[in-house]
């Protein structure tokens, strides 16, 4: 029998995505409720889950009042600009249906999506069960590993998306996927305020990584005699890694970008905490609020077979329409003329 699998659903990062693709269609629910992000994220989950084949299922939030990653660094995502009042309120929504929808949604405190993710990773582990990541975030790069994949969601949706195990991320990043946190440390992330190392780019990251297997190697490499470094990166390299600072750039990024991996999640699947099915009525209730299709959301969700639509339109005593005469009489063919005719009319 083949193991369980645990879909974990960065809820944020499908919720923006969603918030920014169907902003033109302004969607509202029948009480006048912004709802378009959310209809987005439901209509992702179903695919999800469908994609995966998963069995249970938790959904990932940022916590909106506190973040222990800016306590401890102010810089972190300080950049940012406020949220729009309608994704701030569609996010709550989407906490909300969900919940109502029977979903288990994490929103730990001080924490992130991110984290929800590497603890439902974590957690799939120690119980048997297999974990499939659905994020466009490409921090959960770091996450893959044989038990872990990861849907990488893009332009085009879920069914366009790619399903990433530690073969294909080896392909998409250029290192294995316990490298990439290193080389995300010294790449930086330009959308969480964290600076990389300088002169340092993601190719000759990727280059100081299979050369070192590690970017602490390369660092104390290149404090040292840096021999093996000028061999395998050249002088400049080893210059921008033994210059002051490098390495507390590097340390720094790779603190702040580590997840933490033992977040309350409010799962327990040995018990059926998150697992599926969902309740039909629930699932019926949760999209017909945002005008989705609701048979599909319930065969998915539910593992319930629809009943096929009733023949309202059709009557037994139903019996195809008599012949009837036509409307125009069709013309008459054009009747050969005779040879003699022929002549006298062209001679």
């Amino acid at each position: 029998m083949s193991p369980r699998t645990l879909l974990a659903v960065d809820g944020n990062s499908l919720l923006h995505r969603s918030f920014h693709a169907a902003a033109r269609s302004g969607f509202h629910a029948a009480d006048g409720r912004p709802m378009w992000a959310v209809r987005g994220l439901l209509s992702q989950l179903v695919a999800a889950v469908d994609r995966c084949c998963a069995d249970a299922v938790v959904v990932g939030f940022d916590d909106p009042s506190a973040s222990l990653r800016r306590d401890r660094w102010p810089s972190y995502k300080a950049h940012r600009e406020d949220k729009p009042a309608t994704l701030e309120r569609q996010l709550e929504t989407a906490v909300e249906v969900l919940r109502d929808l029977g979903v288990v949604v994490a929103v730990p405190p001080g924490l992130e999506a991110d984290d929800v993710l590497a603890s439902a990773a974590a957690y799939a582990r120690s119980v048997g069960a297999r974990a499939v990541v659905a994020t466009s975030d490409r921090d959960s790069f770091a996450l893959v590993d044989d038990n872990t994949r990861m849907l990488r969601i893009l332009n085009g949706g879920v069914e366009a998306s790619p399903m990433l195990d530690p073969h294909r991320l080896a392909m998409v990043t250029g290192v294995r996927p316990e490298q990439y946190l290193d080389l995300a440390a010294l790449r930086g992330d330009p959308s969480d305020n964290l600076p990389g190392v300088p002169g340092i780019g993601p190719k000759t990251a990727a280059r100081i990584l299979a050369a070192f297997g590690t970017a602490r190697a390369a660092f104390d490499d290149a404090a040292g005699a840096g021999d093996r470094c000028r061999a395998a990166l050249g002088r400049h390299v080893t210059g921008l890694l033994s210059r002051p600072g490098s390495r507390e750039v590097w340390e720094t990024n790779r603190t702040v970008m580590t997840m933490v991996r033992d977040a309350p999640l409010g799962l327990d699947l040995l018990r059926g905490v998150g697992c599926l099915p969902l309740r039909e009525s629930a699932v019926r209730r949760a999209y017909t609020l945002v005008d989705l299709h609701v048979p599909s959301a319930v065969r998915g969700l539910t593992g319930v077979e629809p009943p096929a639509p009733r023949p309202v339109d059709v009557s037994a005593a139903w019996q195809p329409p008599r012949q009837r005469t036509m409307r125009f009489p069709p013309l008459p063919r054009p009747r050969t003329p005779e040879p003699a005719w022929v002549q006298d009319t062209l001679f």
